[in-house]
């Protein structure tokens, strides 16, 4: 198409995408003190007559005047975007897919299959380590000091840590699909596991939004296992792809080994070409009598 046709094309979808944006924010917006309490659970709460002093709970607070208005509205929007990622997402790929070949669709309905759990688990190990994460920042408060939170920051650690889990858990799909491309082999990733190993740890404690240990080794570990296990689905895929072309693992420089035995042609009847005239001898001397100079037609 002409480039005002795909811009056009593209204003359609984004317009498509925000009105799904806009129409599950509103639908959340009927919940929204279901979910900012639902965001706020990971706090340990002070309970009913519980002192906040010290770090064994704390309270949720507002602390400013339009803090509940902003906050809600931040928690509708984030729901409705959520909520309306089918929509968005088939809007993207359905701009996207007219100029991906028929091999590159497939690996891209392979990339999203795998990435959707691999994001939800790493979101859902997040809620997991979100209260440890609380709890374990909360305890160095002093005696003489409350921790009073305020929603909003709750809610930013909140995402920033969903973000942060999912997102981690995406390396190894994008280590399988640099091997499936040809990037990288499997020998190369299992060389790097020392250097790898180190660089998660070091992720873990800068990524995280908290400062604890708890958080840094919930995110390191589960993403070293995933490593390892994409380190042995690469080698796997490497062996097929060898069993199939033995000259695969060639650097672009080397050159392929080359068969130079010969081949079998099996029993052949090949008939006599017939000879010149003049060459055609008689059968007393032996066909020697017509010969040119003494040499044959091939000679």
């Amino acid at each position: 198409m002409p480039l005002a046709e795909h811009l056009r094309e593209l204003r359609n979808r984004l317009a498509k995408a925000m009105l799904a944006i806009v129409v599950m924010s509103i639908i959340a917006a009927f919940y929204s003190q279901q979910l900012m309490d639902f965001l706020a659970s990971p706090v340990p709460a002070c309970k009913p007559g519980q002192s906040n002093s010290g770090g064994d709970c704390a309270v949720v607070v507002f602390n400013r005047l339009l803090s509940p208005f902003t906050t809600t509205v931040k928690v509708t929007l984030l729901a409705g975007f959520i909520l309306s990622c089918p929509v968005w997402l088939y809007q993207l790929w359905a701009f996207i897919a007219p100029g991906l070949h028929k091999g590159e669709k497939k690996y891209t309905y392979y990339f999203v299959a795998a990435a959707v759990p691999l994001f939800l688990a790493g979101a859902y190990l997040a809620y997991l380590v979100m209260p440890l994460s609380f709890k374990v920042l909360i305890s160095i408060t002093p005696e003489a000091a409350g921790n009073q939170l305020q929603l909003d920051d709750v809610l930013d650690f909140s995402v920033r840590m969903v973000t942060v889990f999912g997102l981690a858990f995406e390396l190894p799909l994008v280590l399988i699909m640099l091997n499936a491309l040809g990037v990288v082999t499997g020998k190369q990733m299992a060389g790097w596991w020392r250097g790898v190993v180190m660089g998660i740890f070091v992720f873990g404690a800068v990524a995280t939004p908290s400062t604890d240990p708890v958080g840094m080794i919930a995110l390191s570990g589960p993403i070293i296992v995933l490593y390892f296990m994409a380190v042995g689905v690469s080698i796997l895929n490497d062996r097929r792809r060898l069993r199939r072309d033995p000259d695969a693992g060639l650097d672009d420089d080397e050159a392929s080994r080359l068969d130079l035995g010969p081949d079998d042609i099996g029993a052949e009847a090949f008939a006599a070409s017939g000879g010149l005239p003049e060459q055609g001898g008689g059968a007393a001397d032996g066909g020697r009598s017509h010969r040119v100079n003494g040499y044959d037609d091939i000679t």
